[in-house]
């Protein structure tokens, strides 16, 4: 991936150096793009119940690692954590700076949203935001959430640790982003409540299709040839890593696809091929793909 740092984005929220604070609180925002199957796996690393904890409210998830040491005020941070700091940051402008003219193609203007970065914990319109529950967009106020230990997760679970691996997860977050914007996100949340038993079915399709304006962002990238092939087939590595069936094998040895929220890794990979081929919104119709009832009326 062909990438130059140009400094910090304006519209990145750095909290890296704050010490975090609020008891946990899940109010309303995905659990991101691994979520609660992340705390299976470390309940079962640790021999801990962090389930029952997170479930009912009480006690704190596990941070991914532990505070670096402060100096003269500030986190101290490696040289690795800054590229990738910085990575991210690139990503999220190229990819806020390709959505706009896709957009005005169907007559909808684009609002830039903010991405924050934390470590440990911090807070959100959506609740209190966790390491241990990987990257997440919260529509409240329109903000993706990364602590960038969540890299160490991906490459656990076999996503692999190429800079594309991360673009492609901060590409999906603003998926969702595109999705408050053009409406959809309410529509399934509306949806959802109305018909609370295809819930899961209207949460795969969300996520697939946010996987799939991942791919929109990438084929733009092939154009203006910043990725290669090799980038590619690591975005496709990832998104196979974060499918419900690999992580649901990984952490339990089967699978329950009645569970599914986020899709399996074929799915994963195959609407993220499907948008970098096709390069528009209108490819990206997953909800009459996918067959889910009553969910044509979210598009």
């Amino acid at each position: 991936m062909d990438w130059n740092s140009g400094g910090m984005s304006d519209d990145v929220e750095d909290r890296r150096s704050d010490s975090g604070g609020g008891g946990f609180n899940f109010g309303g925002g995905g659990l991101g793009i691994v979520g609660f199957v992340v705390l299976i796996l470390i309940s079962l690393v640790t021999g801990r119940n962090y389930i029952g904890s997170y479930l009912s409210g009480g006690g704190a998830a596990p941070q991914t690692r532990s505070a670096p040491a402060q100096s003269g005020g500030r986190l101290s941070e490696s040289a690795e954590e800054d590229r990738s700091a910085h990575l991210v940051s690139f990503v999220l402008d190229d990819v806020q700076k390709t959505w706009p003219a896709i957009l005005a193609e169907q007559n909808v203007r684009y609002r830039k949203a903010k991405l924050v970065l934390f470590r440990g914990r911090t807070y959100s319109g959506c609740g209190t935001a966790q390491a241990a529950t990987g990257p997440f967009y919260c529509p409240a106020d329109e903000k993706v959430y990364i602590d960038l230990s969540f890299w160490d997760e991906l490459a656990k679970l076999g996503g692999g640790r190429s800079e594309f691996a991360q673009a492609y997860v901060v590409a999906h977050e603003l998926g969702h982003h595109v999705q408050k914007i053009l409406g959809i996100e309410s529509q399934v949340r509306r949806l959802s409540s109305q018909d609370p038993a295809q819930r899961n079915h209207l949460s795969v399709d969300l996520e697939l299709q946010a996987d799939c304006f991942a791919g929109v962002w990438a084929h733009s990238t092939e154009e203006r040839k910043i990725v290669h092939e090799s980038d590619i087939d690591a975005g496709l590595k990832a998104a196979a890593a974060v499918g419900d069936d690999h992580i649901q094998r990984m952490s339990r040895g089967t699978v329950s696809p009645e569970s599914f929220t986020h899709g399996t890794s074929a799915q994963r990979q195959m609407w993220f091929r499907r948008g970098l081929e096709g390069g528009t919104v209108a490819n990206c119709n997953t909800f009459k793909a996918g067959g889910s009832a009553s969910s044509d009326d979210a598009q």
